[in-house]
């Protein structure tokens, strides 16, 4: 985890991605970017009552993304120094070029969202899908308020999947400095696969002493029984391969990704 991508935007749930990259940044020595996301200005539709697209619409439009751009990555260093990150923090801007933040994050170990809401202020669930499924990269979802710890005290949602496998390969760097790990299954969250035991004997192999919980989802949705569990067990991760249902079922019906996505008060390491 050397290298640490933080899409910066105005949104309440900066405070905690800082937190959270800064908390991996001094954890494994990394190296932590916050970049800004340009918006380009054809996509905009700035057009006078002719239809046409003009130009000073677009020139005042680029001078306050530039402002915007500037007051963000100011604040996001500020951020880091005062969450003790001095030195091993820089700030950058992605544009359409290269494929925008789905190709720049690919060159980062880890890239920390903030985890979507309700609020007109909350943190773009665009932003997170699109690292989630064009990055190839692992996120770190940062909860609305900003953590006191991290990785400590880690969950692994075991379902069977492949999405998961992946999740928990890629989370090695976490679970090999946690103090406690244990590895939750949902009885109505399970495809097809190994159970919760395969697991445990898996990371013994790689020293990792983990607990084996099996849990009965009984009314509870299974997203809502994990994350109740993970709160019980006093976790301050969750590591959850993403949307092992397609994620327009999920949208429609919804789904334990989609619960989490949406009510998690604690960090999640996902993975698609």
């Amino acid at each position: 985890m050397k290298a640490i991508l933080v899409p910066l935007s105005d949104t309440s749930g900066m405070p905690s991605m800082v937190r959270c990259a800064s908390r991996v940044g001094q954890t494994f020595g990394g190296q932590i970017e916050g970049a800004y996301v340009r918006a380009e200005p054809s996509v905009i539709l700035a057009s006078d009552d002719t239809g046409a697209t003009t130009p000073a619409l677009i020139e005042s439009f680029e001078r306050e993304d530039a402002a915007r751009a500037e007051r963000l990555q100011q604040a996001f260093l500020d951020a880091c120094s005062d969450n003790g990150v001095r030195g091993n923090s820089s700030v950058s801007e992605i544009g359409g070029v290269g494929g925008g933040l789905g190709g720049y994050g690919r060159l980062f170990d880890l890239i920390v969202v903030g985890r979507p809401g309700r609020d007109a202020d909350s943190p773009p669930m665009t932003t997170l899908e699109t690292a989630l499924f064009d990055t190839g990269r692992p996120l770190l979802i940062a909860p609305p308020s900003a953590p006191e710890t991290l990785g400590k005290n880690i969950v692994i949602a075991w379902n069977g999947s492949s999405e998961t496998a992946r999740t928990i390969g890629l989370a090695m760097p976490f679970l090999l400095k946690a103090e406690k790990v244990t590895v939750v299954t949902v009885d109505t969250g399970v495809v097809t696969g190994p159970d919760g035991g395969g697991i445990v004997t898996y990371l013994a192999r790689h020293g990792i002493q983990a607990d084996r919980d099996d849990v009965a989802a009984g009314s509870r949705a299974a997203g809502e029984a994990m994350l109740d569990e993970a709160y019980k067990l006093g976790s301050d991760m969750l590591i959850k391969g993403g949307y092992t249902r397609s994620r327009l079922r999920q949208t429609i019906f919804g789904g334990p990704t989609s619960h989490i996505l949406a009510n998690a008060e604690i960090s999640v390491f996902m993975e698609h």
